[in-house]
């Protein structure tokens, strides 16, 4: 039947013969039983994930249910399953787009390939030599299972370079989760990192799983992991090395399947030698460390990273700005980027806002930035100087008028100028008009 649609079909008596199959040939999908001499569907799914690169595959099962739906898909990877007996059209269907997916996916691996070689991977952006350094240790570590510590400064990306490393791994398709340890209370960081049993605690009205069982099969980034207190670090150390996870109240523990990734903007090494950080952890952690370099020691970065902000910005507010002026580049340059591409990608925004369209210009960047606010401000139109005594009122309905000018009369894009919404300009314009 399925020579008769056009595809080239092999067969195999069972999932042993399967894998064998396949890795002596590639195949772009995988029609199987669940039940099967030697190997049957459920551990052949399990073996064909850990090659990396699994075609999708069609389950055929004659025990169908929401509970095996979930099995299949969810937890043993399967592209969808079909109920026996076999209905040609919806299996042909499923065939069709199976195929398409494993297309797309050679060819987004292909794309992130060649993108890596401009100085893109995933949403990181970067030609220097320090950002080319970091993409091809992220291309080398992400298909492994290695444990990777991820350093460097508020705001340089370290999460964006963990969801690429995810992304490049052979757990692509499962879930990928980050929790950041320095946002969550100590009496609450357990419980989200391993779940507790109901009644486990005070207000524990039910049972929950954590970020270990929900990542199961994908990764967990373990971000700001210096700032997780010690007794925490022991029960992790404990997880990392045994591969289960107790929730707390429970007595019994769960077998889990994750990658880690840790992230800090702390040094690690001097966290260990003060006592704050577990020297068994770090060296558990620390099997590959991807330091990421400050946005001022990659400053011939900023013209790409910006240039690659503008078309969502423009998207998201409406201008049709077309690129930077060499003046502004030459400004941003100059700046010291204390909050790394984080900041950058600020001043991008607010900068972009007030062109509205053409090219951003020095003008258009914040005053720290230019100088400009050492020198008085005024309206450009000269109505008001702002100076001591002048009132509220006034400066805001100068700065109102100045808006709108500049944005030709297009009160969405001078509400978003000014940071209010459109009602609150619609009203403010009605109070100066006098109208009731």
């Amino acid at each position: 039947m399925l020579e008769a649609w056009g595809y080239a079909a092999r067969k195999a008596a069972n999932g042993r013969e399967a894998l064998a199959e396949i890795a002596a040939s590639p195949v772009d999908a995988v029609v199987t039983d669940l039940h099967m001499p030697e190997m049957d569907g459920r551990e052949f799914l399990a073996e064909l994930r850990k090659t990396g690169d699994a075609p999708p595959a069609i389950v055929l099962t004659a025990f169908g249910g929401l509970e095996t739906a979930v099995e299949l898909v969810h937890d043993l990877g399967a592209f969808w399953f079909q109920e026996k007996p076999i209905e040609p059209k919806a299996l042909r269907l499923l065939l069709e787009r199976a195929v398409e997916q494993r297309r797309l996916t050679r060819q987004t691996a292909t794309l992130e390939r060649q993108l890596s070689h401009a100085g893109v991977l995933g949403d990181m952006v970067g030609r220097s030599h320090a950002m080319r350094e970091v993409f091809a240790l992220i291309e080398q570590v992400a298909p492994t299972e290695a444990t990777l510590l991820i350093t460097g400064d508020t705001g340089t990306g370290k999460e964006v370079a963990a969801r690429a490393v995810h992304r490049l791994s052979r757990r692509k398709s499962a879930p990928f989760l980050a929790i950041n340890c320095a946002a969550l209370p100590e009496s609450l960081i357990e419980s989200e990192l391993f779940g507790h049993e109901k009644g486990a605690f005070t207000g524990a009205a039910e049972r929950r799983a954590g970020c270990f069982e929900l990542a199961n099969g994908g990764t967990l980034l373990l971000d700001e992991i210096g700032e997780m207190p010690l007794a925490t670090q022991s029960k992790l150390l404990r997880v990392l090395e045994e591969r289960k996870v107790r929730r707390l109240g429970a007595t019994r523990e769960t077998p889990v399947d994750v990658r880690i990734l840790a992230a800090t903007n702390r040094n690690p090494q001097a966290a260990v030698d003060k006592g704050e950080f577990r020297a068994d952890l770090y060296f558990r952690l620390n099997v590959f460390e991807l330091k990421l370099p400050a946005l001022f020691e990659r400053l011939d970065d900023i013209e790409p990273i910006v240039a690659s902000l503008i078309p969502t910005l423009n998207r998201r507010h409406e201008c049709r700005v077309t690129g930077i002026d060499p003046e502004a580049i030459a400004v941003l340059k100059r700046h010291t980027w204390p909050g790394n591409v984080r900041e950058l990608r600020n001043v991008a925004e607010r900068a972009l806002i007030l062109a509205g369209e053409g090219l951003i210009r020095p003008a258009h960047l914040p005053p720290t930035l230019t100088g400009a606010a050492e020198r008085a401000p005024r309206t450009e139109s000269g109505a008001v100087t702002l100076r001591p005594g002048v009132t509220i009122d006034e400066a805001e309905r100068a700065l109102i008028t100045l808006t709108l000018d500049h944005a030709e009369g297009n009160r969405t894009r001078a509400a978003g100028m000014l940071g209010v919404s459109v009602k609150t300009l619609f009203n403010k314009l009605k109070q100066y008009s006098g109208e009731p």
